[in-house]
């Protein structure tokens, strides 16, 4: 969409954090980007489901820990609403239970506070984009934890996905977008929905990131892929 100066029509952020100086601080960093524009902002996580729903930007950026509903709530609910916003974490919690808890509840992306300005201003497109964000700092620690897990846990056998399911699984890991996907193996984008679909169904799924971590701990990927 064109508007009336000719500018491409800037991505739309609600910003959710209970500190008022992180909210303006992160604000200014998404701001930066004159392709970003942040309409709206909560204090809470009930307030920043409220605007979520009422005015459906393009990405939601949200803390973990927040007056009311936390983060993860506030991502299980925008989901269940049927809504397919970009959903992106921005916290200072690097646990293991807080990432896949987000992931889990639909969250397309995972970045610490510590992130630089341009990292986060690119996994704001990133996440609106469809693509799965995962901060670099945990993305080494996080995959080595599930694959030890995954040595000791007895689980679906590769079978439970078709082979061009897997390929296409594999690809998503890696960040492709569903056009890419279908570029890639030479398949159309809605073929490419229907694979995805069946992914998310059989290996109980919320979103691409959790569809990858869960298909690298059955084996179904390799740490690699990602």
């Amino acid at each position: 969409m064109i508007v009336d100066n000719g500018s491409p029509k800037p991505l739309t952020v609600i910003l959710a954090d209970d500190h008022a100086v992180v909210r303006s601080g992160i604000r200014d960093f998404l701001q930066q980007d004159e392709r970003l524009l942040v309409i709206a902002e909560a204090s809470n996580g009930d307030q920043a489901l409220a605007l979520a729903l009422a005015q459906n930007p393009d990405v939601l950026v949200l803390d973990i820990q927040m007056p009311g509903r936390n983060g993860i709530e506030v991502a299980k609910a925008v989901r269940a609403s049927g809504s397919n916003m970009g959903i992106l974490i921005l916290t200072a919690y690097d646990d293991e239970p807080y990432i896949l808890g987000a992931l889990q509840a639909g969250a397309n992306g995972y970045v610490l506070k510590t992130a630089e300005p341009d990292e986060l201003v690119e996994a704001v497109h990133s996440v609106y984009e469809g693509k799965s964000v995962l901060d670099p700092l945990l993305t080494q620690r996080l995959w080595q934890q599930v694959v030890s897990r995954s040595r000791d846990q007895e689980g679906p056998t590769a079978e439970a996905l078709t082979s061009r399911e897997t390929e296409v699984l594999r690809l998503v890991a890696r960040g492709f977008t569903n056009k890419a996907v279908a570029t890639q193996l030479g398949i159309s984008d809605r073929t490419v929905q229907g694979h995805m679909a069946n992914v998310f169904s059989k290996l109980h799924a919320q979103s691409r990131t959790d569809a990858a971590m869960i298909g690298l701990r059955l084996g179904l990927i390799a740490a690699k892929d990602q």
